[in-house]
């Protein structure tokens, strides 16, 4: 073992301490040992056979999809973008007023529109062409609250595209490294070297690791949009049901 040279020592009144010393080739072995790894994992990329290194690609081109989404969710799934406060304001005002028409005008203006105002929409046309009262504008907005929640979830429906196929990929490439090995070896009658196998092998289950490394964020941002998404409607439900209750007094 390389013995630290004096200027790696520092006394001092409590005790000495031992520190780093640049021209300790022990101090810096680790540093390198550590820039090898990764270098080595880097290089594992690139150093397969094709198809490997376009697997791995399109994994990655598959990341790259996944976070545009799931930020794309994030700036859209909101309660301020699927339930603005000055709209159903608004809107409540003006039913609450009797204005049935000039609210309709107002859900179709398209910068008013919004997943509640959508709902409204549809419960104020059915409430005007309607003559059966409350239970028939209600189940309008029911259809066009089911409508809009199925189109939500399949918003979301990238990301869970994202999570089940990356780690196929992944597994793909992992086969067809495994079956590369398995000929070496029988190229070589049984004599291969393990260390030319455990190479392969490892350039194999590289894209392994790339399928999950991918494909488990885009699982957990799935879930997460997706409680949003029940909530937000949950919410929305009992605001639109709030705004439309003076259309129901009329009727009764």
């Amino acid at each position: 073992m390389p013995i630290p040279s004096a200027a790696a020592w520092q006394g001092d009144d409590e005790g000495e301490t031992m520190v780093a010393d640049p021209a300790d080739p022990a101090a810096t072995n680790l540093g390198e040992t550590a820039k090898k790894k990764t270098q080595g994992l880097i290089g594992l990329l690139f150093a397969g056979d094709p198809a490997g290194i376009f697997l791995s690609f399109l994994i990655m081109s598959l990341s790259v999809v996944g976070v545009y989404f799931a930020i794309e969710h994030a700036l859209t799934i909101t309660k301020g973008k699927l339930m603005p406060e000055d709209v159903l304001a608004e809107l409540e005002q003006r039913i609450a007023r009797g204005e049935i028409d000039q609210a309709i005008d107002y859900c179709h203006q398209p910068e008013n529109y919004s997943l509640v105002s959508e709902v409204i929409l549809a419960g104020l046309e059915r409430y005007r062409s309607s003559e059966f009262g409350f239970a028939e504008y209600k189940t309008a907005v029911e259809e066009a609250g089911e409508d809009v929640t199925g189109r939500l979830y399949r918003k979301t429906e990238v990301l869970n595209v994202i999570g089940q196929i990356a780690p196929m990929l992944g597994l793909t490439g992992t086969v067809l490294g495994m079956i590369s090995a398995f000929m070496m070896i029988a190229e070589k009658q049984g004599m291969a070297k393990p260390e030319e196998l455990a190479g392969g092998i490892g350039e194999a289950l590289i894209t392994t690791l790339l399928g999950l490394m991918v494909a488990i964020p885009s699982l957990v941002a799935l879930s997460y949009f997706r409680n949003k998404i029940d909530s937000l409607v949950a919410e929305a439900g009992k605001r639109v049901e709030r705004t439309l209750l003076p259309l129901g007094r009329k009727r009764a």
